[in-house]
Parts: C-alpha cells; structure tokens; sequence
C-alpha cells in the first residue's frame, strides 16, 4: 500500500450523508485530543492532510481519506464535555449510523493516551467493539511524552488497564519520533489483505 498516494475526499456531519462502502475501509476512534490527526499524517507521510485541530471536540464529522483505493475513516473524538447536548446527540448519530450501516469495516485503530488510565469512553468504546465482532488494535499515542521509567511503568499498567480488551495488538506510538508507525501500517495492510 503507498501511503504516499493519500489524498484527503470528504467530510460527512450526518450518517444518512455517508457514502456506499464499496472497498475497504480502516477506521481510527478515539477520545477528543488524542492525537487522531496527528497519527494519520504520521501515517501518509503529510504534515497536514489530515488537520490538527488546537481546540478539542471541533471537529463532529467523519473524515475519509483515500489510500490506494483503501478508505481511512477518521471518526469524531469522542468525550470532550465542553459540547452542546445537540451536537452530542448528532455525534452519537453519526458514529451509531456508521457501525450500524454495512460496511467492508476491516479495522479499527482504538487509540487511547498512554499518560493517562483509559476513560470510561475508551472503556466503553472497546467493548462495543468487542460485543459486535469487530476487529480493533489499540495504539497508545504521545509515547515521547513520558520518560523512560514512566513510559515502562505506563506499558504494564496498560496492560492491566486494557486486559478486558482481550488478545488485542497494542502498540506504542510517537507522531514526533515515528515510533510504532511502521507495525500500525503492517496491521492494516495485514486486515486489509486477509480476505
């Protein structure tokens, strides 16, 4: 797959908007400011094709991108308090009429921060992916935030923390050092091609 053919094609405010899935799709979920963005551009070699937004919660859309006739599903953060009960309620129809719709869904990149213990949101979000069958990795972003020690003694926590997830493929991710890049590309590209 050559990320470097990444090409940003629309973004979608309410699901009954959302295109016909036609061909594969990964998508990436996670809580408000937890690096999303910051992971796809890592990922398709940019420094901006996917916009980094300063001010959490912003964004209520899903954005898809197109990568070599594979679709990444960048799906709205999710948990950030400082929005309308509106905006909320279109933010649980969009997601909700994404998963619900038939869609060739064949990964979703579960990213949560490794500073901190996940949410009940990210708690929540990996059992429904858990309940419905679909495949998930957990990526734990902002890796060279912690120091050495901290990073370590963050890893087994995790472990623990995310033990309801199941044998699920953790990784480790730094969008400043490039840090687990590489094996969430050969994740996708393994969902994407196992047929």
């Amino acid at each position: 797959m050559n990320y470097n053919t990444a090409k940003f094609e629309q973004s979608y405010g309410i699901s009954s908007q959302l295109p016909k899935s036609e061909a594969a799709e990964i998508a990436f979920a996670g809580r408000s400011n937890v690096g999303k963005s910051s992971l796809l551009n890592k990922l398709f070699n940019r420094k901006q094709l996917a916009r980094v937004s300063s001010v959490p919660g912003k964004t209520i859309t899903i954005n898809f991108y197109d990568v070599d006739g594979v679709k990444f599903v960048d799906l709205p953060g999710y948990g950030y308090a400082k929005i309308s009960k509106a905006e909320k309620s279109r933010f649980a129809e969009l997601m909700e009429g994404y998963f619900n719709q038939k869609r060739q869904l064949k990964l979703v990149v579960q990213l949560v921060d490794i500073r901190h213990k996940p949410s009940a949101d990210d708690m929540g979000m990996i059992e429904f992916l858990k309940d419905r069958g679909i495949p998930f990795i957990i990526v734990m972003t902002k890796s060279d935030k912690l120091k050495v020690k901290e990073y370590k003694k963050r890893l087994e926590e995790s472990a623990t923390e995310l033990s309801a997830a199941g044998e699920v493929k953790i990784i480790p991710f730094s969008s400043l050092t490039g840090e687990g890049a590489d094996e969430i590309r050969r994740q996708i590209e393994e969902a994407v091609n196992n047929v």
